[in-house]
């Protein structure tokens, strides 16, 4: 179920809302968690209902081996306690790269297998992550006891559970714990606010975007040769998308945890106006930027070693970053990339004026984005070269552009046949849009920072225009991050 989806927005939301705080007044707060527990796994079995259970078989499993990990660890057995750690973290893992990387590793010891047919559950990646921590902080003595229906509860909260944030076990089971149960009016209004603010970014922006940026990939897979101005719209396009629809979700997510008097930590912070890699590392994706740096890159021995393993440990935690956002080499490249901006970063020994900085980490982000989006290799290569000019100059004629919501300023003009029939939008008016978007991204604060009169008025044109995608678009499109 997304959270943009009719049945969302008019069925299970406003049902679980009603139910949660009507059994918080009449039935307590274990009746509550319950509630919230069940609507969780009846929102994931939406998907496919019997991946519930591999759901279920993991939170059961990993809560007694978290029970048991404190329970040595309190009793001065600490090397009972790292052995079961370890298998713990090798199980889910193990779990993990049979869902998601079989298919991958066999194809890379033998290229003309058969594919193995794998089926990849719903948020494997995030509720996996999220048990990992659970474990790694059951290895301390001083970790809080947590009841099973509490733990199960954090594991399968909604709001999170598809697509994140990665949020940390101590922070948010408190907060389960001792949650207020009737409804708070300040919880609801600032939630419906970022909820609905994320929503337009979605529908409005993200899905938007995606209209240009699909025509332009599609075209480099299907073999065009893009000219310079088509491939730097493709690849511009594409960082809006991902960025709008990604943030939007989270957004969405803190909303929906915040009218259920739950506060998720932010994940994303303007990252497109970093004046360096690792500042964009420290305002995209943070809740995974953070798990990345405490759980992988600091126990591989951080900085406190000598340069060379230094820079081993930053590009092992960036490769393994990407490979997580997928089974496929485009992700592993965008990972080393990012590892090489990061380690150029660390060796750069000046610091350049802010608005250099800030536009050649952009154009960094935006280059590292074409093999993360391009179906293949191939369609990647050409992209680039496409944004290197080797492909010509000329200003393109038109964008290809589907949304139905800006159809009243395109005619319908043939442009790549190998793509069909389609509306289009006229050069100037793609150019305004992409000028929109990143005007938003570079000068625009994020949600969290808006005041309240500026979320009110947001709120009331973020609502009209979300109301208007949700009822008269063709379809739902779903995240970018849904399946990994």
């Amino acid at each position: 179920m997304l959270f943009h989806s009719q049945p969302f927005l008019l069925g299970f939301l406003p049902v679980c809302l009603a139910g949660c705080f009507l059994l918080g007044r009449v039935a307590g707060r274990a009746a509550t968690l319950a509630w919230l527990f069940v609507a969780s796994l009846f929102f994931y079995g939406w998907w496919n209902p019997p991946y519930v259970l591999l759901l279920l078989a993991s939170i059961a499993a990993n809560y007694a081996a978290g029970q048991y990990i404190l329970r040595l660890a309190r009793a001065g057995r600490a090397t009972a306690s790292r052995r079961l750690l370890a298998c713990g973290i090798a199980g889910n893992l193990g779990l993990l790269a049979w869902f998601k990387y079989a298919d991958f590793l066999l194809h890379i010891a033998a290229p003309r297998a058969p594919s193995l047919g794998i089926f990849l559950p719903l948020a494997i990646s995030f509720f996996t992550f999220q048990q990992i921590i659970f474990l790694v902080d059951s290895i301390r003595p001083d970790r809080a006891d947590t009841g099973f229906l509490t733990y199960a509860t954090f594991v399968a909260f909604f709001p999170h559970l598809i697509a994140g944030p990665i949020v940390r076990p101590k922070n948010i089971i408190p907060q389960l714990q001792h949650r207020e149960l009737a409804p708070n009016a300040d919880n609801l209004a600032v939630g419906i606010t970022i909820f609905l603010l994320g929503l337009a970014k979605k529908l409005v922006l993200a899905d938007t975007f995606a209209g240009f940026a699909d025509t332009g990939f599609n075209a480099a897979d299907a073999g065009a040769q893009l000219t310079l101005f088509e491939a730097w719209y493709a690849a511009l396009a594409y960082s809006l998308q991902i960025y709008f629809d990604f943030s939007g979700y989270s957004d969405m997510a803190i909303g929906l945890a915040r009218m259920l008097n739950v506060r998720f930590p932010l994940n994303f912070a303007s990252p497109y106006q970093s004046r360096n890699i690792a500042e964009f590392w420290r305002r995209w994706h943070m809740t995974l930027g953070a798990f990345l740096r405490d759980y992988v890159y600091i126990p591989l021995g951080g900085s406190r070693c000598g340069a060379m393993r230094h820079s081993a440990n930053l590009m092992a935690t960036m490769l393994l970053c990407g490979l997580w956002h997928g089974a496929a080499w485009r992700f592993v490249i965008w990972g080393g990339l990012h590892g090489l901006y990061l380690l150029a970063c660390r060796r750069c020994g000046f610091t350049l004026p802010r608005p250099i900085a800030q536009t050649l980490t952009l154009l960094a982000v935006v280059v590292a984005w074409v093999p993360f989006r391009a179906a293949s290799g191939m369609a990647a290569w050409s992209m680039l070269a496409g944004m290197a000019g080797l492909h010509g100059s000329d200003l393109p004629r038109m964008i290809v552009h589907a949304l139905p919501l800006l159809g009243w300023i395109a005619t319908p003009v043939e442009v790549l046949p190998h793509l069909g029939d389609a509306r289009t939008l006229s050069f100037p008016e793609v150019s305004a849009c992409l000028a929109l978007g990143w005007g938003i991204v570079l000068l625009a604060p994020h949600v969290h920072e808006l005041s309240d009169r500026a979320r009110a008025w947001a709120l009331t044109s973020s609502f009209a225009l979300s109301m208007q995608a949700i009822f008269f678009a063709p379809h739902v499109v779903p995240f970018v991050y849904f399946r990994f």
